[in-house]
């Protein structure tokens, strides 16, 4: 078992609680999405075992993340959602000098490539534009809700899976968002295995279709890629803030995601940086 994953499930599990923040973006900082992807294409192949010691220590920690930090998320962004959300921001940017480096874009991205890249940006960013109500519960509880939890959590998990566009948004903009996080502070077992199911079926879909063009067009898939991430930024940024101890707050924590990123930078991309 990389038992290295567990840690890197806690950063992508604690990210995926996040609306607006993508666990795909979180994979591409800690250099695991070109193997994330490629475990879950090949679960369901010959070399499954091989594939379980990647995924399981990473399941146990995101799921270790969404149980122990869902509600200290919540209440940052209750409590300081500004500064909460600087440094998402500042996290989200401190992927981009590695994602450009190890995409080779100075090199190989033409007219083309640029052009994929913003219309990408512009599609993440577009999510902004939509509301969800994040109080909003389900609270009558039959066969069709079980049908569209599933459905919600396939969904969510096939965007969760693709940088820049976060799962928990999705979540929010179906109007699951709020059942979902209320099972898991309220642990009803049904709704979180049915939501579950939903989520592994729409990683392995959604899996299938990214490693397809990433063999067949990587420099274009890069470059989407790198749009959504950008694209997320807009997604997360609260707006400026007022002056006084908010902006103190915001510009450290906004310093502290970047640090962050670095760091994590560094460890995981040495051979890249070297």
């Amino acid at each position: 078992m990389e038992w290295k994953n567990v840690y890197r499930g806690l950063v992508m599990g604690a990210a995926d609680v996040v609306p607006g923040i993508s666990g795909g973006t979180i994979a591409l900082l800690l250099g695991i999405y070109d193997r994330l992807i490629l475990s879950i294409n090949k679960l369901f192949s010959k070399e499954w075992k091989q594939q379980l010691n990647f995924l399981i220590p990473l399941g146990i920690g995101m799921a270790i993340a969404i149980f122990l930090f869902a509600n200290a998320i919540q209440w940052l962004f209750e409590h300081y959602p500004h500064p909460t959300q600087f440094a998402f921001v500042g996290l989200i940017l401190g992927v981009l000098p590695l994602l450009f480096k190890e995409s080779g874009a100075r090199a190989n991205f033409k007219w083309q490539h640029f052009s994929i890249l913003i219309i990408s940006a512009a599609i993440a960013a577009s999510l902004s534009f939509f509301q969800g109500d994040e109080a909003f519960i389900i609270v009558d509880i039959n066969f069709m809700t079980y049908i569209f939890l599933f459905l919600s959590g396939a969904i969510a998990s096939a965007a969760m899976i693709l940088p820049g566009i976060s799962g928990s948004l999705i979540l929010l903009l179906i109007g699951a968002y709020g059942t979902v996080i209320h099972a898991v502070t309220e642990m009803q077992m049904d709704i979180l295995i049915v939501v579950a199911l939903g989520i592994g079926f729409g990683l392995v879909a959604m899996s299938k279709i990214i490693s397809y063009f990433l063999k067949q067009y990587p420099h274009m898939t890069y470059a989407a890629i790198i749009g959504l991430v950008i694209g997320s930024t807009y997604v997360v940024f609260p707006g400026w803030t007022s002056g006084g101890t908010d902006l103190l707050l915001s510009s450290l924590a906004f310093l502290l995601g970047l640090a962050l990123a670095y760091l994590l930078g560094r460890i995981e991309y040495k051979e890249i940086i070297e």
